[in-house]
């Protein structure tokens, strides 16, 4: 840990879009990559006044940063040789995080950056994934299973049948998503009451949690390329499943506070936007072009008041973050997440 907490000043650059002419700021350099954690995963403070993300900027190994978003300065807050950037999150009340480092999962307090491991892999199992519960237990896959670490140990929780590729706690319930080849299922934290999930048949893109945790969020990608995908809502309460709109290809989609303002990012070489699709009217609007050299990197999401889309790209270089303010289009949601 001898150079974490090395500062780096701002590299904040504003430019017109192209396409649109909407203001959009780059806050990273892209002369190295910067990337953002997974979109389910805490990496804004509350107020977002800062971004917890990663970056190579002092190469040639990636670690976790921590970016004011008022003074553009960037404090460097690991020194590991093997961070899996996608597993960078915030703890609920904003003063530790937690991270991978090869096989051992780690928490840092914020202040004194003084990690200590809460948990090894064993050898020769493959890891992937993390998610924090509202009781600050943090589960992830090893294989074919999924392990849930408290403040006191970890242990299997549940086995299933097949490999787990994806894990995402259900917020404000005490509920795990999770993926595996057969499709995406729930259960209790404890692993008891798991259920597939009925979706609508055929291939499912990404799915999220709605913030508020009542409903899951995934797209739905037709076998028929010509057609379009769709975003769809399913209650797992009344087990009904609805379609919300069409989109523009989405490769990626998040919802804002109260769900009812979306935002993707287009697969489509012709169209490579970032969007937002309004539930009410189902219908889109460009807010700037992304041109990424893969549009699964994009990863578009909201501030936790609804009033920025972040977003990452490597139009310019190497992958870099980007900001666009939308309060012209999108009603402020800060009381509606300070709730949540």
């Amino acid at each position: 840990m001898a150079l974490a907490g090395r500062l780096s000043g701002p590299e904040f650059h504003r430019y017109a879009d192209p396409a649109t002419e909407l203001d959009v700021t780059r806050l990273t350099d892209p002369v190295f990559s910067s990337g953002m954690t997974a979109p389910h995963l805490r990496q804004f403070g509350r107020r977002t006044d800062t971004l917890l993300y990663w970056s190579d900027r002092f190469g040639p190994a990636r670690q976790a940063f921590q970016l004011d978003l008022r003074s553009g300065e960037s404090h460097q807050l690991t020194d590991v040789p093997a961070l899996d950037c996608a597993s960078l999150a915030l703890s609920a009340d904003e003063k530790s995080f937690y991270y991978f480092d090869g096989a051992s999962l780690f928490e840092s307090p914020l202040n004194s950056l003084r990690a200590r491991e809460r948990y090894r892999v064993a050898a020769g199992r493959r890891r992937s994934g993390l998610t924090v519960a509202a009781d600050g237990s943090l589960l992830f896959a090893e294989d074919d299973r999924i392990v849930r670490v408290t403040r006191n140990s970890g242990a299997t929780v549940l086995q299933a049948e097949g490999k787990v590729e994806h894990v995402a706690v259900r917020p404000r319930h005490p509920q795990v998503l999770y993926r595996t080849a057969a499709g995406l299922s729930v259960a209790n934290l404890d692993g008891s009451g798991r259920q597939r999930l009925p979706l609508e048949a055929g291939r499912t893109g990404e799915a999220v949690w709605a913030q508020s945790g009542n409903t899951l969020l995934y797209l739905h990608v037709p076998e028929d390329a010509r057609e379009l995908i769709t975003l769809r809502e399913y209650d797992p309460a009344s087990g009904t499943d609805a379609l919300i709109s069409k989109t523009t290809q989405f490769e990626s989609v998040a919802g804002n506070a109260n769900a009812s303002v979306f935002v993707g990012a287009s697969r489509s070489v012709a169209s490579a936007y970032v969007l937002l699709l309004l539930r009410v009217t189902k219908r889109e609007l460009t807010l700037c072009e992304h041109r990424a050299s893969d549009p699964r990197m994009v990863q578009p999401v909201f501030s936790p008041d609804s009033q920025s889309v972040f977003f990452t790209s490597d139009r310019h270089g190497r992958q870099a973050i980007y900001r666009m303010r939308v309060e012209k289009f999108v009603e402020s949601t800060e009381q509606q997440q300070q709730k949540l």
